[in-house]
């Protein structure tokens, strides 16, 4: 049981830029339990996007004229509170995909710690739709607190992405967090996923729901995509980051239109 709360401490040591004393403390033994607490990690993001979101919102009420620097700073949230570890996957990914290159080419550029022009494409396109979003959600003011749920989801996906289908290397961190008995932390994450839906609907019923599958079925879409383009060798931190970032991005937009 220590191991496990082990876990929970090295998943927001890892996924998250709150501040913790001994942020870089490591144990083998609560390795395993990371990516089971990772919704977690999500939904204390989540709180604080809503928190930057409904400061923000209060800031507009005083007539202040600064509607698109303020949903600037709101895009931008999660990234910064997550350490920007899923932007640099879905870049990674972007580059590699995009290439259209053998899959030993693809593999190397995947690995590569260079910044492509395909990245920089996809992250002026992510950026330029985020925005976008944003600034309709800050305009409208509404359903705020679903801005909770969006990260909460795209953690579940990406957990249960790492939990149920095979490493593309036992030596990268998806080797290193899978556990080897995984089915009680398929059941923790599936329950968040659950808990995830539930709050979506008591906040705001089916628009809410809406909202949350919309992060599940993009994540879904862009992790199939990402194991077709390496002929489903397997999942890595770079296809779960760029699964996620694509996610919220769903949600997003969902939550700016609906």
């Amino acid at each position: 049981m220590k191991s496990v709360f082990k876990g929970l401490y090295m998943s927001f040591g890892m996924f998250c830029t709150i501040p913790l004393p001994r942020a870089g403390y490591w144990d083998e033994s609560g390795a395993k339990h990371m990516i089971a607490w990772f919704p977690l990690v999500g939904a204390v993001i989540g709180v604080l996007w809503w928190a930057a979101a409904k400061g923000f919102d209060a800031l507009l009420w005083t007539r202040w004229n600064a509607e698109p620097l303020l949903a600037g700073a709101l895009m931008l949230v999660p990234f910064f509170f997550s350490g920007l570890i899923h932007l640099d996957g879905y870049m990674d990914t972007s580059d590699a995909v995009l290439s259209r290159r053998p899959l030993e080419e693809k593999m190397r550029i995947l690995k590569d710690s260079h910044v492509g022009a395909f990245a920089v494409i996809m992250i002026v396109a992510l950026f330029i739709l985020l925005y976008a979003a944003a600034l309709s959600i800050l305009q409208r003011g509404e359903r705020l607190a679903l801005l909770i749920v969006i990260p909460i989801v795209s953690r579940c996906f990406s957990a249960l992405s790492v939990l149920c289908v095979r490493p593309m290397s036992s030596e990268g961190y998806v080797g290193i967090f899978k556990p080897e008995k995984p089915v009680p932390h398929r059941v923790m994450v599936v329950a968040f996923a659950v808990l995830a839906f539930v709050s979506a609907w008591l906040i705001a019923e089916w628009i809410g729901v809406t909202v949350a599958a919309a992060v599940a079925l993009g994540f879904s879409a862009a992790m199939l995509y990402a194991l077709k383009s390496f002929e489903f060798k397997g999942v890595s931190g770079d296809l779960a980051g760029f699964s996620l970032v694509i996610s919220e991005l769903c949600g997003l937009i969902a939550l700016a239109i609906i």
